[in-house]
């Protein structure tokens, strides 16, 4: 009995929202890029990922809150956007999309996740304040046997992006086991050069451990040439 119930559980098929949940449960919680920053410092700080659920819109898909920020100063995020976490359409070959969005009012949004529900904004609210859609990655589910469970990107042409001297941007996304998120965003100029954006592997972010705030990482410092801007821009995400 319990081997054709096991059975039972492993050959049920997962269904397109199945992925989605996933997906948006994976983005979802307290990460830092800090083993990533302790090999290659001279490339990589030690960034901290924020994000939790805020609403669910008509159709079922999940909107998420993100931020990050410095590890030494985590209630000052330099970045913030919503996800919007749904399956692809039926007709596309990809299991899930994920898009990025621009916050109406972010400064009203600073900390959402570290606030008690009744200090937040309320889901209709964050519907409202769904602003620009800036870029959708669509994600594959990785084939057996790889580290990852999914894995996708932005079109190749990627989306419009001015910044820095930009002309558009793409990224990348791997949602690995045990919540693990590495990323990557890239901005090219109009003959195709790089002008921002992780020249080296994507940026890793690995799930808090219990003592996030007693990190014994305290020699790792933001030089004081690098201001926000040009972290925003060619350290982290930026998309």
């Amino acid at each position: 009995m319990g081997g054709a119930l096991l059975l039972k559980r492993l050959t049920k098929s997962t269904t397109r929202w199945d992925h989605a949940r996933i997906v948006a449960d994976s983005l979802a919680g307290e990460k830092f890029s800090r083993e990533q920053a302790s090999r290659d410092p001279d490339n990589y700080f030690n960034l901290r990922w924020l994000s939790c659920p805020a609403a669910e819109m008509v159709d079922g898909s999940r909107v998420l809150y993100f931020e990050q920020a410095f590890w030494r100063t985590p209630h000052k995020p330099f970045r913030q956007r919503f996800f919007m976490v749904k399956p692809c359409s039926k007709e596309m070959k990809c299991d899930v999309e994920m898009s990025t969005y621009a916050i109406r009012d972010s400064e009203e949004y600073k900390n959402f996740c570290d606030r008690s529900r009744d200090q937040r904004p309320q889901p209709e609210e964050v519907i409202g304040d769904i602003a620009e859609h800036l870029t959708t990655i669509y994600l594959k589910r990785c084939d057996r046997g790889k580290r990852c469970l999914y894995e996708g990107s932005t079109p190749a042409d990627g989306f419009p992006n001015t910044w820095n001297g930009a002309s558009y941007c793409t990224s990348e996304l791997t949602v690995l086991k045990n919540s693990e998120i590495h990323t990557s965003d890239i901005g090219y100029d109009y003959e195709g050069n790089q002008v921002w954006g992780v020249k080296g592997s994507p940026y890793e972010f690995k799930p808090a451990p219990a003592s996030s705030f007693s990190d014994p990482f305290s020699s790792l410092t933001i030089p004081p040439q690098f201001t926000e801007k040009r972290i925003e821009g060619s350290f982290v995400l930026q998309n």
